[in-house]
């Protein structure tokens, strides 16, 4: 695995915290949106149809499936919608190295800056990077209203669908992994790195859905967010040294 991949996973995976607070409501919606119980796996739980008729039986087993279809769906769709911003900021990268003769160790440097910045917010010492969010806000105005079309989620497609629409929500730890593809300067490799940023993200958003309550909290816990965030501050004064080195 590519440095920058696995970088781009431990990424995501140090701000699960952050994901539980962005992407938490919307999972419990997804997990709510299938009927449950509190029988054994062997329990027949009646199904009615649309006019409300009762026309068959479906054990516990079978929701418990549907709930992890929907989860996962949901998840692949907010994967490739970060994988497909990923290709398009790669390639502007490329473009911009190309074309304007930007060096790649500035593109670099750019983003540790930026992964610099992300520790600060997700220590809740240095907000900066709300104010790149409230770029991306009116963006995610033209696209918020597409989730109403998928809403109920009910489907493995409607929850494809949202998490494609999710996957576009200004998030300020999507924002500074999207410099380390810019950094990248490849369509490929900027969407390989925003595949696996988003796989990082993935154990947090699964456990919330699977309702391991305290792992959640142990996430969300203050001492744990600032301890990762001092981690990611350390990672990118690292990049960024290494980055200046190359430059100069």
């Amino acid at each position: 695995m590519s440095l920058d991949f696995f970088s781009a996973f431990i990424i995501g995976l140090l701000g699960s915290g952050h994901c539980i607070a962005m992407c938490g409501g919307i999972t419990t919606m997804l997990t709510s949106a299938i009927p449950s119980n509190k029988y054994d796996t062997n329990q027949q739980i009646p199904v009615n149809d649309q006019q409300g008729n009762q026309n068959g039986y479906q054990h516990e087993s079978q929701i418990k499936s549907s709930k992890f279809t929907l989860v996962f769906c949901y998840n692949l769709g907010r994967i490739a919608s970060y994988s497909f911003i990923g290709a398009i900021v790669g390639f502007t990268g490329s473009i911009a190295a190309k074309n304007i003769g930007l060096p790649l160790a500035g593109l670099k440097l750019f983003s540790a800056v930026f992964v610099i910045l992300l520790g600060l917010y997700l220590g809740q010492w240095l907000m900066w990077l709300n104010r790149i969010e409230a770029l991306g806000k009116k963006l995610w105005q033209y696209i918020s209203p597409l989730a109403s079309r998928v809403i109920p989620v009910n489907t493995p497609l409607k929850a494809l669908g949202l998490g494609a629409i999710w996957g576009w929500l200004p998030c300020g730890l999507v924002y500074s992994t999207l410099t380390w593809a810019l950094a990248s300067s490849s369509i490929i490799n900027g969407a390989s790195i925003m595949f696996f940023f988003g796989l990082g993200t993935l154990p947090a958003l699964l456990t919330l859905s699977i309702g391991f309550s305290s792992i959640k909290n142990r996430l969300v816990n203050p001492v744990l967010r600032k301890t990762m965030a001092f981690i990611l501050i350390s990672f990118g004064i690292y990049s960024f040294i290494v980055a200046y080195q190359q430059m100069f």
